[in-house]
Formats: C-alpha cells, sequence, structure tokens
C-alpha cells in the first residue's frame, strides 16, 4: 500500500529491533523495581496511620512525576500560543496530585467508583458547554488526549503500584476494585484543567505542523534521539528515585540486597525507555505520516481498514499495557485474565483508530462520538461488576503511550495533511483514543454476568434434576414402608 525505498526498510527494521530490545528491558524493570517499590512504598506509608502523611505524599509524587512527563511538555508546546505553557503544565501536575488523593480518599470512605467518576465527567461536559458558547470547541479533542498524555510508560507502572499498595492496606480483601481507578482519575485532572484554562484563551490556536521527514543518516538522527530521550526519561525517573531514598529512610528501610536489586531494575527501566523512544521517534514518526499521506491519497476505504490495523497492533507495544495485564491478571487472581485485556484493548484501540479516521475524513465535530460514547461508557458503568469499569477507565489512561503519540497520531496527521491540508489537524486529528477502550473492557464484564447466569441455570437444572430423583426414591421407600 506505501511505496517504501530501500533505506526506509532498512531504517524501520532496525529501529524495530531496537524497539524490542527496550521493550524487553522495559518490562524486565518494571517486574523486579518499578511495581515492587511502588507496591512496599504504598503499603508502608499507609500502614504508619497518618492519614496526612499518605496524602501528602500521593500528592507531591503525583505533581512531580507529571510535570516531569515529556508527552505533557509537548501538549504545553502545541497549545503555547493561548495557554501559558507553564501555567499549563504546573496546573495539570496539581490535578494530577489532587485527583489521585481523591482516589485514596474514595477507598478509605467507600465512595463509589461510579458515581464518582459521573460526577467529574458532569464537569467536564458541563466545561465543553462553556467551550461552544465561547467558540473554543477546537480545544475539546486536544483536551480529551491530555488525559492520555500524563500517564506516561514511567508514570503509570509506578503510580499504579503505589496505589496498590494503598489499597491493600485500606480497603476490604473482598473489595477488588479498589485496587484500580487510579489511572482514570490521574487522567481526568488534566482534561478538567485544559478545558478551564480554554475558556479564558482570546484567540485560535496556531498548529505547527512537524517535519515527518525520514533520516538520511539514521545513525545521526539516533544518537540526537538517544540524548533527547536520556533527559526525557531520566528526569521523571530520577524524581521516583529521589522520592523513594528519601521515603526508604524514614519508612521502608530496605537492606541492601533489595537496594541493589531496586537500582538495577531503575537501570533496566531507564535503558529500555531510552532505546524504546530513540527507535519510535527515529523512524516511526515519520513511517506513520507518509502512510497516512499516501493511502489517503488514492483510497478512503483502505484507509479506515489500515487504521483499524494500526491502532490493533500498535497498542501491543505500548510498554505500560503489559504492565496494566499483569497487575489485572495478579489482582484478580486470574478472574480477568491478560489474554482476555489484550483482546479488549486490541479491539478497542483498533475500533478509536478507525473511528478517528472516518471523522478525520469527514471533519465532524469530535462531540458526535464525545457524547453518546461517554453516556455509553458511564451508563455501562452501573450495569457491570465494578472492578471492569475501573480497569476499563484506567485503560483508556495507559494506552496512549509513547507509540501511539508516536505512530498512530502521525498517521491520522498524515491523512488530513492529504485530504485537507494543514489547517484542519488540530479540530480533526486529536481525539483519538476517548472510549472505545472503556467499552470493550465494559463489555467483558457483561460477558462474564452472561457466562454466571448461563452457570447458574445450569448447576440449578443440575441441582433440581437430582433432586426429583432423590424425592422419587424416598417416595417408592415411603409407599413400601406404608407411610403417606
Amino acid at each position: 500500500l506505501v511505496d517504501l525505498g530501500n533505506n526506509e526498510l532498512l531504517i524501520i527494521s532496525i529501529s524495530t529491533i531496537i524497539l524490542i530490545i527496550g521493550m524487553a528491558l522495559f518490562n524486565l524493570g518494571a517486574e523486579i523495581a518499578m511495581a515492587p517499590i511502588g507496591k512496599s512504598l504504598g503499603q508502608s506509608i499507609t500502614k504508619q496511620g497518618k492519614l496526612w502523611v499518605l496524602v501528602l505524599v500521593v500528592f507531591i509524587l503525583g505533581f512531580l512525576i507529571t510535570i516531569a512527563e515529556p508527552d505533557l511538555r509537548v501538549l504545553a508546546n502545541q497549545t503555547k500560543n493561548v495557554i501559558n505553557s507553564t501555567l499549563l503544565i504546573i496546573m495539570v501536575g496539581i490535578a494530577v496530585g489532587i485527583f489521585l488523593v481523591i482516589s485514596i480518599i474514595r477507598i478509605i470512605f467507600e465512595i463509589d467508583f461510579s458515581k464518582l467518576l459521573f460526577f467529574f465527567y458532569l464537569i467536564s461536559f458541563g466545561l465543553i458547554s462553556f467551550m461552544y458558547i465561547k467558540d473554543r470547541s477546537f480545544l475539546i479533542p486536544m483536551a480529551f488526549d491530555s488525559g492520555g498524555v500524563t500517564t506516561g510508560p514511567i508514570t503509570v507502572p509506578f503510580l499504579m503500584a503505589l496505589c496498590v499498595g494503598v489499597s491493600k492496606v485500606l480497603a476490604k480483601k473482598s473489595n477488588k476494585d479498589s485496587s484500580f481507578g487510579f489511572v482514570a482519575f490521574a487522567s481526568i485532572g488534566p482534561i478538567i484543567v485544559v478545558l478551564f484554562l480554554g475558556l479564558f484563551t482570546k484567540e485560535n490556536i496556531h498548529y505547527s505542523l512537524d517535519s515527518y521527514q525520514m533520516p538520511d543518516n539514521f545513525f545521526n538522527s539516533f544518537l540526537i534521539n538517544f540524548v533527547h530521550a536520556i533527559k526525557d526519561v531520566g528526569i521523571p525517573l530520577g524524581l521516583i528515585v529521589l522520592c523513594f531514598l528519601i521515603l526508604n529512610i524514614f519508612y521502608l528501610r530496605l537492606n541492601k540486597k533489595k537496594m541493589l536489586r531496586f537500582l538495577v531494575g531503575i537501570i533496566y527501566t531507564f535503558l529500555g525507555l531510552v532505546f524504546f523512544l530513540s527507535a519510535v521517534n527515529t523512524s516511526y514518526l515519520p513511517i506513520g505520516y507518509k502512510i497516512g499521506m499516501m493511502v489517503a491519497s488514492y483510497s478512503k476505504i483502505w484507509l479506515v481498514i489500515l487504521s483499524f490495523a494500526i491502532g490493533a497492533l500498535a497498542v501491543l507495544a505500548e510498554p505500560a499495557v503489559s504492565v496494566l495485564n499483569n497487575q489485572v491478571e495478579e489482582v484478580t487472581q486470574g478472574l480477568v485474565s491478560k489474554r482476555q485485556m489484550f483482546i479488549a484493548l486490541t479491539i478497542g484501540v483498533g475500533l478509536s483508530t478507525l473511528m478517528a479516521m472516518i471523522r478525520a475524513i469527514y471533519g465532524f465535530s469530535f462531540l458526535f462520538y464525545l457524547v453518546p460514547g461517554f453516556l455509553l461508557c458511564l451508563g455501562l458503568s452501573f450495569f457491570v461488576p465494578k472492578i471492569y469499569t475501573a480497569i476499563a477507565f484506567d485503560s483508556s489512561g495507559v494506552v496512549s503511550g509513547p507509540l501511539t503519540y508516536s505512530f498512530i497520531l502521525p498517521v491520522v496527521i498524515g491523512a488530513c495533511v492529504s485530504l485537507y491540508g494543514a489547517d484542519k489537524i488540530l479540530e480533526n486529528a486529536f481525539g483519538i483514543l476517548a472510549m472505545a477502550p472503556i467499552i470493550t473492557i465494559e463489555t467483558l464484564g457483561l460477558v462474564a454476568i452472561i457466562k454466571d447466569k448461563i452457570k447458574v441455570k445450569k448447576m440449578t437444572k443440575k441441582i433440581i434434576t437430582q433432586d426429583d430423583d432423590i424425592i422419587f426414591e424416598f417416595l417408592k421407600e415411603s409407599d413400601i414402608n406404608g407411610r403417606k
């Protein structure tokens, strides 16, 4: 479908090998360092019995990791013409910190996840109505994408593990859904902040199209991206290590062996993400743009079909997805398996990309997806088991990682440029992963309910049949003995 030269094929092949190595190192690091330390930290602080310490630590960690997230700086740079970038970063950081604290309070006071979620999305939709009144609707898709960019590959594993540790101490053993929902709340804060700040903008955003050229010299380009990745990964990871070392002195007090294991895991995580991001930014971004440009130029039908395949397959390579799936299987004790999660997320992200491409082609409002989509998501949350709702809304933030914004988004942008030029990118290209992954995970919950009902009916039928036999034998015996 796409005419790629020998140089481009060589570059994408080398980048893919590097990406696989990076993915493997990251998963190893997350398994032996990020997840165990986050969980231990959450449990240790919670067991102190001081709510203000727990709230303060969770807020500070949420704030520091968020303001250091490289994807957030990309978003701030894209909106700097109308929203002060420093103000946006600080406000989003504060919002993430506050909403993580709300997640903790939810567990302590056993507040229903669905009702709390419904309340905050109601606020979001209220702000959206004001955005339309003030003619700022072009910011709505980017506001919902901002909820995804703040939950990056570093943020997700650590914060999820931290909050699992907290919930294990605070929540009842039967309340498994309390281990999830933290990423969902961390994603709501940025949406509300961007919508709120957007109300005070005075002019339209001038979107500057990036250069999507395939590098002539792969190694020079890779080296430049490698240096940038060291900075982008090093800052948030360094903040996590610093916070951990300080808290270890007061709470954890790990021995040398565990400390060494943690440091080795951090090195694996660091190297894995640096290799991963360097490979993605060097070749996947320009290749994605070229795919969107070339396919859109001759076939809209192929563009839609291809967008589903790209979205479905790209999510499998997102670093934080495997971390989420492992945690889901562990916490639910196999009730929701990794295989089920992979299938649901693959279909969900594939559908999201397909829907985004259809909107890019026909240029209709983002609200045609957003309003019915979220009404369906929130409506289903009142019927499916609570744990599925919490996992579903977490998944929406997890799947929008570096590969999504370095490969899937350039495909959609390339299609927009080919069809309408660069002027329509802001309105038509953003708002990719809004709700389809949520719906597919909640559908798993509906399937689980149906399976349970079928199982109960079969068991009931079996018991009744057995009882009939027992009663029949009893009546025969009663007749023999002369009893009525």
